[in-house]
């Protein structure tokens, strides 16, 4: 009797772990998060911020490899509220990405419960509240997630591990600058900008002389590309969004909206207090804000001028991105090295080009896709298509290539076939740099030029050893062109990582298919997924096997 009550333990335990999409020979990390309002001095002014268990910026995440997520939100504020994973995959799950195309929002009083798994991943990501703008009052923090021990990473193991939270800030709280772009005006020109959630000489990194530390940079901010450097010092990168990179030295560099970078700095200069300096890029006025390299032995604080950007623009920055190379001797968090992954043998069975557009829809400031400007429907698309409730979207609702024809609105999904290997072209006819993010995915950017993209613009391609990452910059007037796997089923949000633009309408969904229907392409819906709109008062039971 005692070993079939066992047996049957067994069995419950297990299917509660395949409901939630997780497996259960790796750990288990759980987290209690409290999302409340607080009083924030950023930029020396009181401000109503979003703190996560009272703190701005919200708790380091720590992981290793294939770790279980086991992340309990509790909403305290007055709105609802969602979080996303910038660049964690969430391998068959995207009933967890935390966007309102896939999940309904946490309401105010309530809590939910996030189960991810960081499957077959390693390298810097961040989180951030992706719902009415609240990224514009906090609620980010970074996600460090570690090799298993015995996979080996191609440098020595730092003295520390810093993480770096780099963005551009507004004053006006984020309500204000909600219905500002909702009474159709685009946003001012922010006001500063914060390392760690300060402003200038705000932050202190401490270390010792003579040894290496790694420093983890990730661009959280609103509208502004970065340039990220440290007086007196040179920046070796080792790692981009989970790929080990070719480890080249940099006095300065660029960093996007949405991506992260690891560089390894070495205490190396005489001891005393050092400028980290983070300026915008392609702005004007150029804003700049520092934080302090502090040697632990020093006596001296910073001085001399603060160390200056670039002096060049575009083809300074084009130059340096196209210098970021995969390192194909390294192993990812497979034990096997990146470079047995041939990306650029693999025929591709689609190219889909999505060009930006800033139009005026309805006499007021929209941004689009292909002339389509995203509205969010009324229930989160990823609900919409498991329940089969009609009319909240259609699929190939956007063009897979630009129209140029008028601008105009519509909740915009495109269909895909899971285990398709597409070419994405970026298309960028603005005089703003562009950043783009897709959930669920990395993907290999393999070539970016000035111009109109043409097929004739393959024979310019990266074919070996083109980085893999979650976000891009396209330039000004010009194009970025990506190859991805759809080897990850569910429903993907496609976006710009310039709020403003993302908030009114620059972004779209890719629904990936699979007509197996099996849980062995997608986790089934989780027992606690939170219902609303057409799809309230429905049953969660798992209907797929």
């Amino acid at each position: 009797m005692r070993n079939c009550c066992k047996i049957l333990c067994s069995l419950i335990v297990l299917a509660l772990l395949l409901v939630h999409g997780v497996t259960a020979e790796n750990p288990y990390r759980y987290i209690t998060w409290k999302i409340t309002y607080g009083d924030i001095y950023p930029l020396g002014v009181k401000q109503q911020g979003i703190l996560i268990n009272g703190q701005f910026p919200g708790p380091q995440i720590d992981a290793v490899t294939n770790d279980n997520l086991i992340i309990n939100v509790y909403n305290y504020l007055k709105e609802p509220f969602l979080i996303s994973w910038n660049g964690i995959q969430q391998r068959r799950n995207s009933w967890q990405d935390g966007v309102y195309g896939t999940n309904c929002p946490i309401l105010p009083g309530n809590n939910f419960t996030y189960v991810l798994q960081v499957k077959d991943q390693i390298g810097s990501y961040f989180y951030f509240p992706s719902f009415l703008f609240h990224k514009a009052a906090g609620g980010f923090g970074g996600i460090r997630i570690w090799s298993r021990p015995k996979i080996p990473v191609p440098f020595s193991p730092p003295a520390g591990d810093f993480t770096v939270l780099v963005g551009d800030w507004f004053k006006a709280n984020h309500y204000v600058l909600r219905r500002t772009l909702e009474s159709g005006h685009s946003l001012p020109s922010p006001d500063g900008l914060l390392i760690n959630g300060r402003g200038w000489n705000g932050y202190t990194f401490t270390v010792d002389p003579g040894r290496t530390y790694r420093f983890r940079i990730s661009n959280v901010g609103l509208t502004a590309s970065i340039n990220f450097r440290i007086q007196g010092h040179k920046m070796k990168l080792v790692e981009v969004e989970g790929s080990h990179t070719l480890q080249s030295t940099y006095d300065a560099l660029d960093i996007h909206l949405g991506q992260s970078y690891s560089v390894l700095v070495t205490a190396d200069q005489p001891a005393q207090d050092y400028y980290i300096v983070s300026s915008s890029r392609f702005t004007s006025p150029v804003l700049t804000t520092t934080s302090i390299l502090h040697y632990s032995n020093s006596y001296r604080g910073v001085s001399g001028p603060v160390p200056g950007g670039p002096t060049t623009q575009i083809d300074w920055s084009l130059n340096q991105a196209r210098s970021i190379r995969w390192n194909l001797t390294a192993s990812g968090p497979r034990p096997n090295p990146q470079g047995s992954y041939h990306y650029g043998k693999i025929n591709t069975s689609h190219t889909i080009i999505l060009a930006n557009s800033a139009p005026v829809i309805n006499g007021k400031q929209r941004y689009a896709v292909n002339s389509v400007s995203y509205v969010p429907p009324d229930t989160p698309l990823k609900l919409a298509d498991y329940f089969n409730i009609p009319g909240v979207f259609y699929l190939n609702s956007i063009p897979d290539n630009p129209t140029y024809s008028g601008a105009y609105l519509q909740t915009s999904v495109m269909a895909a076939n899971f285990r398709d290997f597409v070419e994405i072209v970026f298309q960028n006819w603005e005089d703003t740099v562009q950043s783009w993010h897709i959930d669920g995915y990395s993907f290999f950017v393999v070539g970016m030029d000035g111009g109109q993209w043409t097929a004739s613009s393959r024979a310019r391609y990266n074919l070996r050893d083109a980085v893999a990452r979650s976000s891009v910059q396209v330039y000004p007037k010009s194009w970025t062109a990506v190859y991805m796997a759809l080897d990850n089923v569910g429903m993907w949000n496609i976006r710009s990582e310039n709020w403003a633009r993302q908030y009114l309408g620059q972004q779209l969904y890719l629904r990936v298919y699979s007509p197996a229907n099996s849980w062995r392409d997608e986790a089934p819906i989780p027992k606690n997924a939170l219902l609303c709109g057409r799809a309230r008062g429905r049953h969660t039971r798992p209907l797929r096997h």
